[in-house]
């Protein structure tokens, strides 16, 4: 388990990462200010768009990272185990493995079923009539000590805040109508920020989609791991909610798998990673059509976030092709705050929902992250490019015209305009 072996090296989780807000643990009293950032981000998006609006959170500002890592080693781990006791090498969920199975694993390796620790594993086991889901539940981890007995009581105790602040975040986000986006992180903490995620998704997504789940399209993993959570979300009857984005650590994550000497979880090229993030959208949007046949439009709901022009032109094209309208609000795009406005608002003017990223905090800590984002890479650079050149174009075209004043309208009526 290599992946999840802490590295001096890489304390320093800003090591060749550029585009992503990086939080460190100083103490609890810093976690709960965290929190409170988050929540009055809720107000904020609350207050602006009446139950429309996103905020996005990060699992590693409300608590110890090692925790998540040391998490996803358990669930890593596992997985392992399952192979071991039923041979079974796929993933768990399309298994149809039964809870016998492992009952009778035990007692061929004389281990006592009747057992009260060895009886309250199987029992914590998150399974349903097509078989197991997962080999324990998230309240089955905190409560069960057979998971957690080789670890300190200080793990225990952070593990169980990380899951009261992300029940503290989904209580008050569901209250306030706004839609949460956990943005993925590094490798070595994702399995357990996923495994949180969904938790969070089986809880509050039993009406529409609040919590959102990201998929960084540039790592080999995203369309399996993807394609196991829309299964999961169909077998617990949940609803379903996805952002999709290339990602932000490839460079960290290649350097760290070269030292600690595990297979490189990036995609090998810029082409295998636009095939990924056409392979997430195109599976997304089969099953969004198939909810559609069946009048249940709204069980996936799906985010692009990229200033990528190709991908939107792709998805829109795909969503023709399958006869997804955008009033079906099932799909919206996003980009950042002042970049790319050539892409955003002509989807706007057609009817998509597209919405602006806007990075919330104090400002000595927002413009560096866009100051980062702005020069990342050269591509961003350009589209800035484009875009004054598309502006100047229009302001011309307003001159010669005598269009001085204009503003194009769509033959649509924004969700959120509504008056309250």
């Amino acid at each position: 388990m290599e992946r999840y072996t802490p590295q001096r090296k890489f304390a320093d989780r800003r090591y060749q990462v550029s585009s992503a807000r990086t939080y460190f643990y100083v103490n609890e009293a810093q976690c709960e200010k965290n929190m409170e950032t988050f929540i009055n981000c809720i107000d904020a998006v609350s207050d602006a768009t009446h139950g429309t609006g996103f905020a996005a959170i990060k699992m590693t500002a409300l608590g110890r990272p090692q925790l998540l890592m040391q998490l996803s080693e358990v669930i890593a781990r596992a997985r392992q185990y399952f192979t071991q006791v039923t041979g079974e090498s796929g993933p768990i969920l399309f298994s149809d493995i039964k809870t016998d199975v492992f009952e009778k694993r035990f007692r061929e390796e004389n281990i006592l079923t009747d057992n009260v620790s060895v009886r309250t594993w199987l029992d914590n086991m998150t399974y349903d009539q097509k078989g197991l889901i997962h080999l324990f539940s998230w309240s089955g981890l905190i409560d069960a000590n057979i998971l957690l007995m080789s670890q300190s009581p200080e793990w225990s105790y952070g593990t169980y805040d990380l899951s009261t602040y992300k029940g503290r975040r989904g209580d008050y986000a569901k209250q306030c109508d706004v839609r949460v986006m956990v943005d993925a992180e590094q490798t070595y903490f994702q399995p357990a920020i996923s495994r949180l995620t969904l938790e969070m998704m089986k809880k509050y997504n039993q009406e529409k989609a609040i919590v959102f789940n990201t998929y960084q399209c540039y790592l080999k993993e995203t369309f399996n791991n993807l394609s196991l959570d829309l299964e999961q979300s169909y077998r617990q009857k949940f609803y379903f909610g996805a952002k999709l984005v290339r990602g932000a650590y490839m460079e960290q994550e290649r350097a760290r798998a070269v030292e600690l000497g595990y297979e490189d979880p990036v995609n090998p090229s810029y082409d295998a990673t636009t095939e990924m993030y056409q392979e997430c959208l195109r599976e997304c949007l089969r099953r969004i059509k198939t909810n559609k046949l069946i009048g249940e439009t709204q069980r996936i709901a799906i985010m692009i976030a990229s200033h990528n022009e190709d991908t939107v032109r792709y998805t829109v094209n795909k969503m023709t092709e399958l006869g997804i309208d955008p009033l079906d609000k099932v799909l919206c795009f996003g980009q950042l705050l002042g970049m790319c406005d050539h892409i955003s608002l002509p989807l706007g003017q057609a009817g998509y929902s597209v919405y602006k990223y806007v990075p919330y905090g104090p400002v000595n800590e927002v413009l560096p992250y866009l100051s980062r984002r702005a020069t990342e890479n050269s591509s961003l650079l350009e589209k800035l490019d484009k875009e004054k050149t598309l502006l100047m174009r229009e302001l011309w075209r307003r001159l010669t015209s005598g269009q001085i004043f204009y503003k194009p309208k769509g033959n649509y009526t924004p969700v959120g305009a509504q008056k309250y």
